[in-house]
């Protein structure tokens, strides 16, 4: 039955699942860790630094800290796999301790930096913080019996 032109109806809303919204939020933060690094680049003297063979902070680019940093940003990237296909235990863990590790990255990354670089540090903290929150809440199922 269709409702009338005239009666007001309610926008559905489904319910997803914690999985899908921890995806989600890896999405969204490394999409803000790949925009701010993007937009780094135009940052006065990055790149000159670069083409000298030096990471900032960081010091002289070498494979130890290329590798490193690699895997610092594999991390998020596999955890939008993750936290779809890991049992809920330890997703459940997995996303809290993560989420936990790469708040204080960026706590630690965002003094001295430029605007954009803060602004984008709030959000992905807000994120992260978030993939905290959901997987601490993460629903349980009721007992059988």
């Amino acid at each position: 039955m269709r409702p009338s032109p005239t009666q007001p109806t309610a926008l559905q809303d489904i319910q997803v699942p914690i999985k899908l919204k921890l995806a989600a939020l890896w999405t969204s933060l490394m999409f803000c860790y790949i925009y701010g690094d993007y937009f780094g680049l135009w940052q006065p003297g990055n790149l000159e630094g670069m083409l000298k063979g030096q990471m900032g902070p960081l010091g002289a680019t070498t494979q130890p800290v290329l590798l490193g940093l690699s895997v610092m940003m594999a991390i998020p990237s596999l955890m939008i796999f993750l936290s779809l296909v890991m049992k809920p235990s330890i997703n459940r863990v997995a996303n809290i301790v993560f989420g936990l590790i790469y708040t204080v990255i960026m706590l630690v990354s965002m003094p001295g930096a430029w605007w954009f670089y803060v602004m984008f540090g709030v959000i992905e903290m807000a994120l992260s913080l978030a993939i905290v929150g959901y997987a601490w809440r993460w629903p349980r199922e009721q007992a059988s019996g």
